[in-house]
């Protein structure tokens, strides 16, 4: 594996995580939250939901294909399926209204903030459904492109899509401990222009992963019809 192909892996990963988990989009609605709290302990929440943040993506992303092999589902239909989440995503992302507001009301003690670090924080409103089936698709892309041997470059694949998914959830840590910040300099037009331009990216590398998954699973099914 090219030093090429470990940088296009590594951004391939980051930007379809992107617009998904919406680090910039989702600082309102964490800075709601935990606005009644310092900025320490709003640095603190930030930083545990970026640690369970790469957790979850990483568990999806390296042993989900795995799981499915196991029912006997076949990698075409995993990216035609996986492409068909990322594109809808990104058309719900593109035509979505714009609302900052979570409608929750903020814990009233620390420890009740911490304690709900995990859910919902985490789970669902940072690295949802969403991302977890897209961190299952990517990790089925990745490991047909790889292959399963050393020689093929395996390792380096996932070294290159764990790390794109530590960047990730290091921006999530990055802006939501400065939420406040980041809201007051970006403003809600400058907030919607990125998550749009973000959703369209999101949109066009579905279509490109569930083209993938026609191309390789029609030849075969023609190829079966054929025989019998």
């Amino acid at each position: 594996m090219s030093t090429v192909n470990f940088i296009q892996t590594l951004v391939v990963t980051f930007v379809t995580l992107f617009p998904v988990v919406n680090p910039i989009g989702d600082a309102p609605i964490f800075l709601s939250l935990t606005r009644r709290y310092p900025q320490s302990a709003q640095k603190l929440l930030a930083r545990k939901i970026a640690a369970y943040g790469f957790v979850l993506l990483a568990v999806s992303f390296l042993f989900g294909s795995v799981i499915l092999d196991f029912f006997g589902i076949s990698l075409p239909v995993i990216q035609i399926a996986g492409g068909l989440v990322l594109a809808a995503t990104g058309w719900s992302l593109l035509n979505q209204r714009d609302d900052a507001s979570p409608g929750k009301q903020s814990p009233e003690t620390l420890e009740d903030a911490l304690e709900h670090a995990f859910f919902p924080l985490t789970l669902p409103i940072t690295v949802g459904p969403g991302c977890i089936s897209i961190a299952i698709t990517l990790g089925a892309h990745l490991r047909h492109q790889a292959g399963t041997g050393f020689e093929h470059g395996y390792p380096r694949y996932f070294l290159a899509a764990l790390l794109g998914m530590s960047l990730l959830c290091l921006l999530v840590m990055f802006c939501y401990g400065n939420a406040d910040r980041l809201v007051s300099m970006l403003g809600k037009s400058g907030t919607t222009i990125l998550t749009r331009l973000s959703a369209f990216i999101l949109l066009a590398i579905g279509v490109q992963i569930m083209w993938n998954g026609l191309t390789s699973g029609l030849p075969e099914m023609f190829s079966k019809v054929v025989t019998h």
